[in-house]
């Protein structure tokens, strides 16, 4: 007796997976969750090099600028381009996954993740610049293409699997944030401590969350802050989102509307983002804890996209085109916050302009989990 199963492929490709079941040939439930358990494997060692590329600038900023001799525009630009190059190579992800398939395509992308790593720390500040592109186009494209692996090969436990994979992210950009200034004394400088970052990813919200990332320990350090204790935060905040991530996306996926939880993650953040701008200094772990929580929404922000989408091929497009255009907002709020506090010579002014966007955030992301497909 024989059954014919058409599936989606992971590309929107369809294709036809014959089970014999009269014992020729025999599909075992052991072969079947041993390889659904190295898949989610796969997701979390992907996560997992996703964000140290970015986290690790943040507590050695200074070291880089006084090294470099760079100015404060170029350490805006520094965190600016990386997003706008997350937007370019997010919109491309889709096509590059059609015409390779999606498991090369991420294979690729984390190739390029790693070289990327590689070359930022071998010259002067345009290298750096450079490398940290390419390094993110790498980011860029698994970003948009994870979304349509959980949706193709999880349709049944999407928000775990987004928990998941989020949690993995956000451990990662911990790590990352922690680390790199333990690492600096251990090899040598910043150089050596971004570098080591390259060996890690050998194999294996974003306008706000960049701004956080990439300025959060130097603001701190401006107001009495240590700079371990200050990558040791930035840390802090990115590790609260791990347990966050791995349970609200679940109990949001349960529901028509993910729009409570949206704001309820808001609101916290926006009390974190209050404080920076009153005080940074006055409680600079309370501040970190509330901005924390308030970044873990970008684990529901990818559990709407494959929630919104009716199959694996619409998700790949939706993720593209909300990544990639969100990304080119996202590059220019680290310019403008670098170049603010250039200009007005505090803090103020670039954590008031965040709060704006905050604001905004939290309203489009209550209109994007309503109940309904795009």
């Amino acid at each position: 007796m024989n059954r014919s199963l058409r599936n989606k492929s992971l590309n929107g490709y369809e294709h036809d997976l014959e089970l014999e079941l009269d014992g020729a040939v025999e599909v075992r439930p052991a072969a079947m969750a041993a390889g659904g358990a190295l898949l989610v494997v796969a997701v979390i060692l992907t996560a997992l090099n996703l964000r140290p590329a970015i986290t690790s600038i943040g507590p050695v900023l200074g070291e880089m600028r006084e090294s470099l001799g760079a100015s404060a525009v170029w350490a805006g630009a520094l965190t600016t381009l990386p997003g706008l190059c997350f937007a370019a190579a997010g919109l491309a992800a889709p096509w590059l996954a059609r015409r390779i398939g999606l498991g090369r395509a991420i294979s690729i992308a984390l190739v390029i993740l790693s070289v990327g790593l590689v070359i930022r720390v071998l010259d002067g500040p345009y290298v750096v610049i450079g490398g940290t592109l390419v390094a993110t186009a790498g980011i860029a494209l698994v970003n948009v293409l994870i979304p349509v692996v959980i949706k193709g090969s999880f349709p049944a436990q999407i928000g775990v699997m987004t928990g998941i994979y989020t949690a993995a992210l956000q451990g990662g950009g911990a790590l990352g944030s922690a680390i790199t200034p333990l690492l600096e004394p251990l090899l040598g400088g910043w150089r050596g401590a971004l570098g080591a970052w390259a060996l890690v990813a050998v194999g294996c919200q974003a306008f706000l969350a960049y701004i956080v990332m990439g300025w959060l320990p130097e603001v701190f350090i401006d107001n009495g802050v240590s700079k371990t204790n200050a990558g040791l935060l930035l840390g802090l905040l990115s590790i609260l989102a791990v347990p966050i991530s791995l349970l609200v996306p679940p109990l949001a996926a349960r529901q028509k509307n993910q729009s409570g939880w949206i704001v309820g993650l808001g609101v916290v953040g926006i009390i974190g983002m209050i404080g920076l701008l009153v005080d940074p200094g006055a409680a600079p772990l309370l501040w970190s804890v509330f901005v924390g929580v308030g970044m873990s929404v970008f684990s529901l922000a990818l559990t709407v996209i494959a929630l919104r989408a009716r199959n694996a091929e619409d998700t790949a497009r939706l993720s593209g085109m909300v990544q990639g255009f969100g990304y080119l907002l996202a590059g220019v709020g680290p310019f403008l916050f670098g170049l603010l506090h250039e200009v007005t010579g505090s803090w103020t002014a670039p954590w008031a302009m965040a709060l704006v966007v905050y604001l905004v955030q939290m309203v489009a992301g209550a209109l994007a989990g309503r109940n309904r497909y795009v």
